[in-house]
């Protein structure tokens, strides 16, 4: 096992610069994902760490070692890819083994390795079976198997389950996290799906445009992101964001949206009269009842465990999450009190957190 570090790392294709000096440590034994948009540069990123792209710029270690110019098979990292990239004409024991077998490891041992992974990963009565007598899952588990039974120094993933439904996503996400517990090496996950990032890291990176945005435990970063993207980023559903001006009285502070509604504020909020703001408040920190401030439903969302009330705000779409049963309907006016000590505000034009 080792620890991973990007130092002021730089991509370039021709002119167009992908990366903007990354920054990111990673403990030894530490699970970190790698999450933003399409077209972010988590990827990119990966593969660097990888070997698998040049570095324009910068440095990346792997334990005390600079592996800017070390091939892929000298870094002694293992990595998952999104496709399984299975050989067909194998076996699951043959596919998991391969790599230690064009490295001249003697048969025993690579014997016992692929027992020992096939019996974490429970493969054992699959090992005789070909990729195409296996589901989608279980050709995943085996991509993990053959990254397992090289004992590398870290595992590189990248978006190993989009190829699975639903269900399945959340079974495997499962059982890699409790793979790494048991395994405890320095794992590097890329994912576009921030619920993998929230429920899988030890700390997350959020990437937009080539930089990093935040890093930090899941939660920190949900419940105090340092600008929009992150806020609206992180969350399912999304964080409501609402333009408007501060209007401070004697008795009250509150921001004024555009069609006149005033969302409450605390009285010390760290905002001056007639300031542009944005008012961020996530639906679960809003409760439905008398007070705060009235709106029209549009829309409900009964899920079971929860319901989400829709309405607009200021022009925007707004979303309420309530773990109580209600009877409201589409149409009704119903009041919506926001939590004032979960109130994020952020600078109306650059988007940084107040």
């Amino acid at each position: 096992m080792a620890s991973v570090e990007i130092k002021g790392a730089f991509k370039k294709y021709g002119e167009t610069q992908v990366l903007h000096g990354v920054d990111v440590a990673i403990d030894d034994g530490e699970f970190v994902v790698l999450v933003g948009p399409s077209g972010c540069g988590k990827s990119t990123l990966l593969r660097m760490i990888a070997g698998l792209e040049s570095v324009t710029g910068g440095e990346i270690y792997i334990g005390e070692r600079v592996v800017n110019w070390l091939q892929p098979k000298e870094r002694d990292i293992a990595m998952v890819f999104q496709n399984y990239a299975l050989y067909p004409h194998m076996t699951v024991s043959e596919n998991m083994g391969f790599s230690l077998k064009i490295r001249r490891m003697a048969e025993e041992k690579i014997s016992g390795r692929v027992a020992d992974a096939s019996g974490i990963l429970s493969l054992e009565e699959l090992l005789q079976r070909f990729p195409r007598q296996l589901s989608g899952g279980q050709r995943q588990r085996v991509a993990m198997g053959r990254a397992i039974v090289r004992a590398p120094q870290a595992f590189l993933f990248d978006e190993p389950l989009s190829n699975l439904d639903a269900r399945l996503r959340v079974q495997m996400r499962t059982e890699i996290k409790a793979l790494h517990a048991r395994l405890a090496t320095t794992s590097v996950y890329v994912t576009h799906d921030q619920v993998e990032a929230m429920t899988m890291a030890d700390r997350i990176v959020v990437m937009s445009n080539g930089n990093v945005e935040q890093i930090g435990a899941p939660l920190d970063v949900y419940d105090n992101p340092v600008n929009t993207f992150v806020a609206s980023f992180i969350g399912s559903p999304g964080i409501n964001l609402i333009r408007g001006t501060v209007r401070r009285t004697a008795d009250k502070t509150a921001v004024e949206t555009a069609d006149g509604i005033h969302l409450p504020l605390k009285k010390d909020a760290p905002v001056e009269d007639s300031q542009p703001i944005t008012y961020g408040i996530r639906p679960e920190h809003i409760a439905l009842g008398d007070g705060g401030f009235i709106g029209e439903v549009e829309l409900i969302e009964p899920t079971g465990a929860e319901t989400l009330v829709f309405s607009q705000l200021g022009g925007i779409e707004f979303c309420a999450r309530t773990m109580e049963r209600t009877a409201v309907k589409r149409g009704d006016s119903i009041g919506f009190v926001p939590d004032l000590d979960q109130v994020l505000l952020f600078n109306a034009e650059s988007g940084a957190r107040v």
